[in-house]
């Protein structure tokens, strides 16, 4: 009778302890992975991790009893930690802690493309730091938990642990709506691609960085910048795409929502939007403040004079005029209207047969643009012109911009802007 009482004893007592025991790091339990949580973290490798726009892990960053450490050997131009794998809408939770004095932070939306040596000028960033310890004067946005050099971490809600102990973080990017967490308590909240959005953007740090912040999807990115910091349990869950339709490109009455790139003439007139050669007679782009990937596009043109244009997609800007990405030609007959162009170097990778893709000189003309994936189809008139599969326009992302080629004396019309996202 003693020894049942003694087991049962036992039993109660370790049962209750187990109880308020937290679950073992790095692991995900059985109603996180059906809730569709993934570990981007095991607690023993970096598998699944390298350097940014690397293939391997060579930067300052190991594992150390089931932690991922940063050395403490990185700058600003070195030392990023990036997954292999891309992602969208997330919400991502992280634990994390910093050594005294220490600078940190997570990215998300980094794209890699040649030329960006650092992954901040692509990706946002939930700020890491010892706000209270930090050997050097600070602004409220590089403070923990701040969406860096663009929204504030409310100070009201904000709890930090000290140095050395570990805080619990969190980063939601639901379709344009983000949210910062730590320990708990929502921080950070705002909606990215907004007008606010924009002016913060183009009043700041960033005003000079055109793609800071406009991918729609990237790599995660852990920042060593020369401070020890570690990280454990990062756990991310994939939300779905929520496609927005009926988009208003252009409103019939500004060029809001479109940057200008080049000395080029666009304006607006009687509810059109017109494209003209100017004095410089050089290429032109007008091209959409935001990033469409995948949608369903038309528009309406009338070609003037030469008429020699195009509309791009999944493209950047770079060095006032030079453009990269995909073209589908609007062009005069006999010219391909309907084609595509790549400017990364293979020149035509669609061209129309002959007796096809002939615009109508002096009427309104219609282009239409799907593009999903991989996959993309033109039509000319309701015509079908092109309908083909590419790796590279697959893996890519940017904007629209319509283009004015050079040589002068070109002059187009555009109307009737629809556009639904896949």
């Amino acid at each position: 009778m003693k020894t049942t009482t003694l087991f049962l004893f036992l039993a109660i007592v370790l049962g209750l302890s187990s109880c308020g025991q937290e679950p073992p790091a790095n692991t995900l339990s059985d109603k996180e992975k059906s809730d569709g949580w993934k570990l981007l973290f095991d607690g023993n490798s970096l598998d699944g991790w390298r350097d940014y726009q690397g293939t391997e892990v060579t930067g300052p960053w190991k594992v150390v009893d089931g932690m991922m450490e940063a050395q403490g050997e990185g700058a600003d131009e070195y030392g990023y930690l990036s997954t292999t794998d891309q992602y969208e809408n997330f919400i991502l939770t992280f634990n994390w802690k910093i050594s005294e004095g220490g600078n940190s932070g997570v990215l998300y939306h980094v794209m890699e493309r040649d030329g960006y040596k650092v992954p901040y000028v692509t990706g946002p960033e939930y700020q890491v730091l010892d706000d209270v310890g930090f050997p050097a004067e600070l602004e409220d946005w590089q403070l923990t938990g701040a969406d860096y050099a663009m929204h504030v971490a409310d100070p009201d809600k904000k709890e930090l642990k000290p140095v050395g102990e570990w805080n619990s973080s969190k980063i939601v990017f639901d379709n344009g709506h983000v949210e910062h967490w730590l320990n708990g308590k929502k921080i950070v909240e705002f909606e990215a691609w907004t007008e606010d959005w924009f002016e913060r953007k183009n009043s700041g740090k960033w005003a000079d960085v055109r793609e800071y912040g406009l991918p729609r999807k990237g790599y995660i990115v852990l920042q060593d910048h020369g401070a020890k910091a570690w990280y454990k349990d990062i756990k991310i869950k994939e939300l779905p795409r929520k496609p927005e339709k009926n988009v208003e490109l252009f409103n019939g009455e500004d060029l809001s929502g479109w940057e200008i790139y080049g000395t080029e003439k666009w304006y607006v007139e009687d509810g059109e939007m017109i494209c003209e050669s100017g004095p410089d007679e050089e290429y032109g782009y007008l091209a959409t403040n935001k990033y469409y990937n995948n949608f369903d596009f038309s528009v309406d043109f009338l070609q003037e004079a030469d008429g020699n244009s195009g509309i791009f997609f999944r493209s950047f800007i770079e060095d006032e005029v030079k453009v990269n990405g995909w073209q589908v030609e609007v062009a005069p007959p006999g010219h391909n209207s309907g084609g595509i162009y790549e400017s990364y170097g293979r020149g035509w990778i669609h061209k129309i047969p002959e007796g096809k893709g002939d615009v109508n000189m002096g009427e309104w003309n219609t282009m239409r643009i799907k593009l999903e994936g991989d996959h993309v189809q033109t039509w000319l008139n309701g015509e079908l012109m092109t309908d083909m599969k590419d790796d590279l326009i697959g893996s890519a992302q940017g904007r629209i911009a319509l283009q004015i080629h050079s040589g002068g004396g070109i002059r187009v019309r555009w109307k009737n802007f629809k556009l639904d996202e896949l």
